[in-house]
């Protein structure tokens, strides 16, 4: 099953200077697991928030480059109504969080993808979405 994989652990693994967490190590290799098994699921959106941002054009067309390797799912109208509709319910239990996230959200569900993510928001969706987050073996 391929797994939709979050800027969080992009960017934990892009990462080049100084020494990173066992925790966060942990998380990378289950990256480079995915990675290898070919199960690694991307949307264009997450593609975009990796890119932005570099200011050195080297790294940058290196990193696109690597990134191509990577297909994008193709989104849908209903994708973004979906995403739309999940804001709204977790707005209204109080939960905030970003445009992108609410499309993770609804591209997974749909889709019935897990989330590999670190970022802590996706479990308080997780408790009013129908989605569910990728563990690490």
């Amino acid at each position: 099953m391929k797994v939709l994989v979050d800027t969080s652990i992009w960017s934990l693994a892009l990462r080049r200077h100084g020494a990173i967490s066992q925790e966060d190590q942990a998380l990378v290799n289950g990256l480079s697991e995915l990675i290898n098994e070919v199960r690694v699921a991307l949307i264009g959106p997450i593609r975009q928030e990796l890119l932005s941002g570099i200011s050195n054009q080297t790294q940058f067309d290196l990193l696109k480059e690597k990134l191509r390797t990577f297909e994008d799912l193709n989104l849908e109208q209903e994708d973004y109504e979906q995403a739309a509709e999940f804001f709204n319910t977790c707005r209204k239990s109080g939960i905030q969080g970003s445009q992108v996230d609410f499309l993770i959200c609804a591209v997974a569900e749909k889709r019935g993808l897990p989330i590999f993510t670190s970022d802590k928001d996706f479990e308080l969706y997780s408790k009013r979405l129908n989605i569910t987050l990728h563990n690490l073996r």
